[in-house]
């Protein structure tokens, strides 16, 4: 492999969420949230389908996110770790009920407000930029009860309250924000994505696409605001990225993966161009759904688009419309056919590099504006020896392969500003809840049960990703042989 040379101040780091890190979830003032009522186990889809109306955790459950892996008090140690590698960026949330602890409230929780200060602190003393995603499928659970959630249009004044506040409060430390995470993942998981339980018999698409709404206009009243506050923040969108490909040249089968990559692009669409696209109009009038739009809004949205678009990738898709084609793949939340030409990880995730270059020049050649990776990782199980080290050449081979494919799309033309690995430390798995589904350079002594002393510790991948920052992804070489498929 030829020597690769990324821009000059690429932000290397990495990426985690509050929910699935900080745990405290009931210290420091904070209000209950949506992830707080996630259990592990069969019910915690039905919550985050929005089926299961618990608005209160359920006796006898397990609440991952409650304590998660404790970085709340161990910030200072896990940052010191992600500087030893190097980092110059962590991507990381902030949760909305920390600062307000209902949602509604009138003033904001001083005590919250001062924990991520000392948070960032501690990351500018490092020379680490913080990356902050504002709502990371975080809805403070008073706004579900009394407004019904991101279905009501009060939802949006309280989300710009909040962010003013953020913009305000940490404006000479953060530069870049994000507004939600995974937006297009509202229409997969409408609780995760947007704290919406559904009521019987109620028409669950016009209910998802009116939050959709809710949220792309409290995404661009963000925009604004930060811009008026500081002309030089940059505030991006984020996507659940990944290339749907068509299982057969049989056009039918080119349409349905058009169709299928839409359903997400229709979120950035708004947040980047700045108005509905044309395919969604009609998917809406087909679908009879009649979106509730103020005056006012088109014009908000038409003015006050992202200044990047961020993005997670992990998997491509695959998709036919032949029904005699059925095998999907396991573990995702987007369902795919499995593709013949790629390998899976132990979660049923395909595993495609070149298809991280694919997306990443498709978003760009339809956006125009910097991309920021802002996840990508590997989920395994790792198996630790008596020191707490871990062996994951599968890992490194995985990351390496990805990062060589997004150098390949930089020379593309494709301008992307950083690459923040999810998970740099073990933590939650969203969507399963999981310990044992690690991403992590640094382990964490926890299981699926709760039970561990949280003590961190290096793996093997820890040094290879020190090297690959120290050299600004010149070298990223990679196990002759991997320990695991």
């Amino acid at each position: 492999m030829d020597t690769m040379s990324f821009p000059k101040g690429f932000l290397w780091g990495g990426a985690i969420a509050a929910n699935q890190a900080e745990g405290a979830y009931a210290e420091g003032g904070k209000g209950l949230t949506t992830v707080d009522l996630l259990p592990t186990g069969k019910k915690r889809f039905d919550v985050m389908f929005g089926e299961l109306p618990s608005l209160e955790p359920m006796p006898g459950e397990f609440y991952p996110s409650h304590e998660a892996i404790d970085f709340y008090h161990r910030y200072k140690e896990d940052i010191a770790l992600f500087a030893e590698m190097g980092f110059k960026a962590l991507r990381l949330s902030i949760a909305w009920s920390r600062i307000f602890p209902n949602g509604d409230d009138v003033e904001p929780n001083e005590e919250g407000l001062q924990f991520y200060d000392d948070v960032f602190d501690e990351l500018l003393k490092h020379g680490i930029e913080p990356v902050v995603t504002i709502a990371h499928f975080d809805v403070p659970v008073s706004l579900i009860k009394k407004y019904g959630s991101w279905r009501n249009r009060r939802v949006v004044d309280f989300f710009e309250t909040y962010a003013k506040t953020l913009f305000t409060r940490y404006n000479g430390k953060v530069k870049y924000w994000m507004t939600f995470n995974e937006i297009n993942m509202l229409l997969h998981l409408p609780f995760i994505g947007a704290g919406i339980v559904f009521e019987d018999g109620e028409d669950k698409q016009q209910v998802k696409y009116q939050a959709a709404h809710h949220q792309l206009v409290a995404s661009a009243k963000a925009v604004k605001a930060a811009h008026e506050i500081n002309p030089d923040l940059q505030v991006g969108c984020m996507l659940a990225a990944g290339q749907t490909y068509a299982y057969s040249c049989n056009p039918n089968d080119v349409l349905d993966a058009m169709d299928k990559d839409r359903e997400s692009f229709f979120f950035i669409d708004v947040q980047s161009r700045g108005e509905y696209p044309g395919y969604a109009k009609r998917y809406l009038e087909e679908q009879g759904i009649t979106l509730q739009i103020e005056e006012g809004d088109l014009e908000l949205l038409k003015e006050h688009t992202v200044d990047y678009i961020g993005f997670s990738y992990y998997a491509s898709r695959t998709t036919s419309t032949d029904p005699e084609i059925n095998q999907s793949t396991e573990g995702n939340i987007f369902s795919s056919l499995e593709n013949p030409f790629l390998e899976k990880s132990e979660w049923g995730w395909t595993i495609d590099p070149t298809g991280f270059r694919i997306t990443a020049n498709q978003l760009y050649d339809r956006y125009q504006k910097p991309l920021f990776v802002v996840e990508n990782g590997l989920g395994a199980v790792d198996t630790p020896d008596a020191t707490g080290y871990v062996e994951d050449d599968y890992r490194i081979d995985y990351m390496a392969k990805h990062i060589e494919q997004m150098h390949e799309a930089i020379k593309d033309g494709v301008d992307i500003i950083g690459y923040t690995s999810w998970g740099p430390i073990d933590l939650v798995s969203a969507s399963t809840g999981e310990m044992k589904k690690r991403y992590g350079f640094i382990y964490v002594d926890k299981d699926n049960e709760g039970n561990g002393t949280l003590t961190r510790s290096k793996k093997k991948s820890f040094d290879w990703y020190k090297q690959v920052i120290a050299t600004n992804g010149a070298d990223v070489s990679t196990p002759v042989q991997t320990t695991k498929s």
